[in-house]
């Protein structure tokens, strides 16, 4: 019983933990996740843009794990552990774009509530045998980490954008 109790309790907290990163994105980053939800408007390119950014960056973090400097081994884990963030963060707009499917009144008072209501359907959609465990949360990943530098690139667009508009005064 304990055993069967402490896997449980293990996959539950995981997916509370993808929730928790999911919702304080939205806190810390309403604009980067309101980009990140339009991103996905092109969910093809989005995984594509991903795998272009995540891939390099994961196989760069193996090759300094390998090296035999535990100061580069560390480096090495926060080279690979930096894409798995930027795809939370960014995935934070898939579960936007979820959650808006699932819209009540209150939603325009408090916005975070379409991430939190996304998250709760998107996580326990991670708990189905082998295309859940990992083909839906690879994608979420990659495609997270995709749309966030889709997101980025947006907003520097925009910033570029309205820097060079004259005032008028």
């Amino acid at each position: 019983m304990a055993d069967v109790l402490k896997i449980v309790l293990l996959i539950l907290g995981t997916l509370l933990v993808f929730i928790s990163y999911w919702v304080g994105a939205q806190a810390l980053f309403p604009g980067l996740v309101e980009r990140s939800r339009t991103a996905y408007s092109r969910p093809v390119r989005t995984t594509a843009i991903g795998l272009l950014v995540a891939v390099p960056i994961i196989l760069g973090g193996i090759f300094l794990m390998k090296i035999p400097n535990p100061v580069m081994q560390v480096v090495g884990g926060l080279v690979i552990s930096s894409p798995v963030l930027l795809g939370l963060i960014g995935s934070a707009g898939f579960c936007q774009r979820i959650g808006a499917g699932l819209a009540t009144p209150i939603d325009e008072t408090q916005p975070w509530r379409r991430v939190l209501r996304g998250g709760l359907v998107l996580a326990p959609a991670y708990l189905l045998p082998f295309i859940g465990w990992f083909g839906l949360t690879a994608w979420t990943l990659i495609s997270g980490c995709g749309a966030a530098v889709i997101s980025f690139k947006a907003q520097t667009t925009t910033s570029n954008s309205s820097a060079s508009t004259p005032v008028a005064g």
